[in-house]
């Protein structure tokens, strides 16, 4: 039986956004040619691969671990199970530090929890003359951060594996990003749709999600410069505890911006002065 391409997107009983993803995956086209030749019959080989990434998101696979990208702020990153798959609303962090890193500025940037290393990558391609640092506890990350960073030809980003802090030394930043994990433990959503799928240690942080974000308030300070940032990203309904912990912290000029939604989805503050030591 002769199957078109707009049929066989139609026929898979799939949202259409995913089906026609799914679609160029298997074809190995863009969206134009989708649209353009929409009228085409598909080869039986063509039909079969299709119908069998059509059934792994039906069972709830992620699309972006099936095709094994995902696109984030103009660049198409390589994805695994190992890390999280990079979210439009993870892209305010990025432009708030770009807002803060100046073209022609050679600043160090910290990138906590690194995954994909899209945060630290979007960064460095975006200002060259910074050098990033991305840090992740997980080594399988961290190959697919250095795949990516050889996809794009990106020389200006070490990847370090280290527990946040811990292998850091007495190195100071001028900034510190992170998208940390900031799921309460137990929370129902974590059992739901994508999260399903990826890796709880990068989803989930205690009792309430705050741990991590915790960790890293307390801790910046001993490696920032005085005069740098921290600004992470965080859950929903957290963006006042953040602010006030990050205010017990010692920071100034302490913020909450929001995504596109109106929702509280960034934070982070100053470093005025780097803390004597006890």
């Amino acid at each position: 039986m002769t199957v078109t391409i707009a049929q066989a997107q139609a026929a898979s009983a799939l949202e259409a956004t995913d089906a026609r993803v799914l679609l160029r995956h298997a074809l190995g086209v863009d969206a134009v040619y989708l649209i353009a030749h929409a009228g085409d019959a598909l080869k039986a080989e063509q039909q079969k691969q299709f119908a069998a990434l059509a059934e792994r998101r039906r069972a709830g696979e992620p699309v972006a671990y099936i095709t094994g990208t995902r696109e984030f702020y103009g660049l198409e990153f390589a994805v695994t199970p190992a890390v999280l798959i990079p979210r439009p609303e993870t892209e305010l962090l990025v432009e708030w530090a770009l807002e803060h890193i100046a073209p022609a500025a050679q600043p160090r940037v910290l990138d906590l929890g690194t995954g994909s290393g899209c945060i630290a990558l979007s960064l460095a391609h975006e200002r060259p003359r910074a050098q990033l640092c991305a840090v992740d506890c997980s080594e399988a990350a961290l190959d697919v951060a250095r795949s990516n960073a050889q996809r794009h030809r990106i020389g200006n980003v070490t990847f370090l594996h280290s527990d946040w802090f811990a292998a850091l030394g007495t190195q100071r930043f001028d900034c510190i990003v992170s998208n940390p994990p900031y799921i309460a433990a137990g929370d129902a959503h974590l059992a739901q749709g994508d999260l399903r799928f990826e890796p709880a240690g990068a989803l989930s942080s205690g009792k309430d999600g705050l741990d991590a974000i915790c960790l890293i308030v307390t801790a910046a300070p001993q490696y920032l410069q005085a005069g740098g940032w921290l600004v992470f990203e965080h859950g929903y309904d957290q963006a006042a505890r953040c602010r006030a912990r990050l205010e017990a912290a010692g920071f100034t000029q302490v913020f909450s911006h929001c995504d596109l939604a109106g929702i509280e989805r960034i934070s982070g503050g100053r470093l005025d002065a780097i803390p004597s030591k006890s």
